[in-house]
Formats: C-alpha cells, structure tokens, sequence
C-alpha cells in the first residue's frame, strides 16, 4: 500500500471521528431505513425503482428527522448514476445551471443520467423552480427534492406535476428505539466499541424526547453516552441530565400550525375540554401568537356553540381582548377560562348553516327585487315610486311583531334558521315558532 493510500484511510478516519452519530449511522441500504415500511418496505413501488436504477423524479415531503436525506443518501449509494446534492439555502441560480450543463455533458459524452438531490427545495424561489422545470421535463436530471413544508403550497404547480410526492410519515417511538438501538451496537459507525448498555424502557424515553425524530434521538443517544464510562449503562438519570426536558417542536408556518389549530377547534366542538386544552398548551408552548389562538376561540364560539349559548361569543371576545391587554404568561388563564366554557357550552351551528344556504341562493342569483313596501321611502320622491307604501310597522301591533313577507316573491317560502333544540337556543326556537302558529 502506497503512503498516499496510507495518508487517504488516516485522513478518513479522522474525518469519521469528527462526525456526529447521526451522520454515521446514516442508512447505507434500504434495509436499514426504519419506520418507512409503507414507501421502501418490500414489494413498494419506490424499492423497486430503486433496485432498478430507474428512479422517477420525486418530491420527498416530511417533517425533519424522518429520513428524506437517509432516503437521498440511499438513492445515492445504490444508483449507477452520477449523484450531485445541492442544498436551496445556499445554492443560487447560477450553481443550479452549472450542474445542468455538467448533467448534459454526462449524457452526451457518457451516456450517465443524473440524479439531483435538492435538500429543501421550498426555499427556492419561483424564479429558480422554474430553471428546472425543462431539464426535469426532458429527463436531463431525475431531480429528487426534500421539503419540510407542504409542497402543495409551496413548489411551483407546474414544476409539482412534473414530480411525484412521496409523503414520509413522523417516525414512531419503535422505529427510533430501533435506530437508537442499531447504534448502540454497531462497533464500526456507532458506540458498539463502548460496549454500552441500555434498557429498552431507557431507549424508548430517548425515543420519545426525540418527539418522532431520528436526529434528535441519535444526538440524545451520543451525548447521555459520554457521561457513561466503557462498559457502564445508560440510566434515566443519566438521560434527564442531558435532556433536561423536551423541546416541543412546533413550525408556526408550516403543517404543525395548521393540524393543532385544527384539532383545537375540533376537541372545542366536540365537548372535550381536556383535549382543548391539550392543544391549547401545545399552541402557547409552540410560541404562537396570542391574537392567532383568541381568533380560533372566537369563530368557534359563533360558529359551534351560536345560539345554544349566546354567552359564548361575548366570553371567547372578552379573552382574546383582555389576552392582547395582559400577554403571556399570565394570558394562558384567560385563554384556558374561556376554552372550557366554549368546549363545555351547547352546541349549535345553526346560525352558520343559515347564513352559508341565504349566500347559496344569493350566489345563484334570481333571488327577486326587495318587496316595494320595505324600501327605503325617506329620500325625495319615494313615495311617488310607491315606497315604503304597505309596510306595516312591528311596534304598532301587540307583542312588537305582525306577520308581514319580508323575503323577495321567488323566496318567500324559503326557510334558512333552523333553530337547535340545546341550551338558549330552544327558547329562541319556541317563540319563534309561536309566532309562526307553531310551523
């Protein structure tokens, strides 16, 4: 063996003693990619495109940590093709053409194809998307993208239609215990060497401070182990000194944002305060706005509680001013008040449902003109054009009310209210239908 070659393993080595855990132990092979079963598990469409170097060009969508570099890293290590990696923070428009134009150089003089990964692709602007899109179209590079966001908002449609999206599910407590496992007992890339031992109960609380990220629990792993002499074990108390306590990961911009506000309205509607409150806390511990969490509580409370109890609005609007008045952390009080009395009130979504079917028939059109009598006669010359002329005034008749047609002729049998029989709104309901001879 040559001194170079000596020189080059030396070099090798030191530069793998530098890397972090996570960086060795990323997956060489299908095989040692966890958690993905359901996109490269035996049998899938992807593995077999794969296996066959015939890959498509695709979309990698998912949160961090769940395997989109690991799966560009793999495409890399098993493709015959040129591989380039490029990362959208850093890279411009010009690099971007530069590896186009060595792309068309390896099909023309070596009849190569290659594969483009773009690590973060979202942060491309339309401008540099576009520089793609014909070399995607012509098979000049098999671009294969990784975005955190989602790529329906994100990515260029007509770049989108071009690729294909392969979702990449959050990894489960199994799958990373299994990863965390797999490290500490590989002796070439992981802490095999240390001899270590840990408990399935202490990997699967690494497991889940890692909050579904392989990342995370890799780096959790090989920091509690430098505090573990050769041969020891790792311990709960060794785990909590390095972790502290977990950090919530929460993307106000992003999937998280949207899917928690969600769930919060949804637990809301359905009578649940404890999982309102769930993610409620999930929200605030996030760092989301205030004004964003009190906006939610009020539509909720007009929307799914309405009539049943109209207290509802007046409280949920009380809290998301006297929340902007006040601020965190102490905000967090007036929030929680007014999300059990919204998530604890009736339910009625009856002045929801009226409105949307009076603004179906108002967007069809051929609603009619306003009957005569209703319009408006205290301009000059309105009574000469007939208005205002029959109108019967409520006040003048017992009980402030007469049964007069206020809808247009093609809509005067049309009915949109109708009423709930929960909470308030069931005496609302009563006297309406009084009025009405009990229709």
């Amino acid at each position: 063996m040559s001194g170079d070659d000596l020189f080059s393993m030396a070099s090798e080595r030191q530069k793998a003693s530098f890397e972090p855990l996570a960086v060795r132990m990323r997956p060489q092979t299908l095989d040692e990619i966890y958690g993905q079963e359901q996109i490269v598990g035996a049998g899938t469409f992807l593995r077999a495109m794969i296996e066959r170097d015939t890959i498509p060009s695709l979309l990698l969508y998912g949160p961090s940590g769940v395997g989109k570099t690991t799966l560009a890293h793999v495409i890399a290590c098993e493709t015959n093709s040129r591989f380039v990696r490029l990362n959208a923070v850093t890279a411009g428009t010009a690099e971007l053409r530069k590896v186009i134009q060595e792309a068309k150089d390896a099909v023309h003089l070596y009849q190569r194809r290659t594969i483009l990964f773009i690590d973060e692709i979202h942060r491309f602007n339309k401008g540099q998307q576009d520089v793609l899109l014909p070399y995607v179209e012509d098979g000049t590079v098999i671009l294969v993208g990784a975005t955190t966001e989602n790529p329906y908002f994100e990515v260029n449609r007509p770049l989108l239609s071009r690729l294909r999206v392969v979702p990449l599910s959050p990894l489960s407590e199994e799958a990373i215990a299994a990863v965390l496992r797999r490290a500490l007992g590989d002796t070439e890339k992981g802490l095999g060497v240390h001899h270590l031992a840990a408990s399935e109960e202490v990997l699967r609380t690494m497991a889940r401070l890692a909050d579904c990220d392989a990342r995370v629990g890799l780096n959790l792993l090989e920091q509690a182990a430098m505090l573990v002499p050769d041969g020891g074990e790792l311990s709960h108390d060794v785990v909590e000194k390095v972790a502290g306590r977990k950090v919530y990961t929460y993307d106000k911009k992003g999937d998280a944002h949207y899917d928690t506000a969600s769930a919060f309205i949804k637990s809301m509607r359905g009578s649940d305060p404890d999982a309102a409150l769930h993610y409620l806390a999930r929200m605030i511990e996030g760092g989301e706005q205030p004004s964003f969490i009190a906006r939610r509580l009020v539509i909720c409370a007009a929307e799914d509680v309405g009539l049943a109890d109209p207290q509802a609005l007046v409280i949920a609007n009380a809290a998301a001013q006297a929340v902007q008045f006040v601020g965190w952390p102490e905000g967090r009080i007036i929030l929680a008040e007014a999300v059990v009395y919204v998530a604890c009130a009736p339910k009625s979504n009856s002045a929801y449902m009226a409105v949307d079917a009076a603004l179906a028939d108002v967007r069809r059109g051929g609603c009619g003109d306003v009957p005569a009598y209703l319009r408006d006669s205290h301009y000059s010359g309105a009574a000469s054009l007939g208005r205002g002329e029959g109108y019967q005034y409520p006040h003048s008749f017992p009980g402030g009310w007469v049964e007069q047609q206020y809808l247009p002729d093609p809509l005067k049998d049309k009915t949109y209210y109708k009423p709930s029989a929960y909470g308030k709104e069931k005496d609302i309901a009563a006297r309406w239908r009084e009025r009405r001879g009990g229709k």
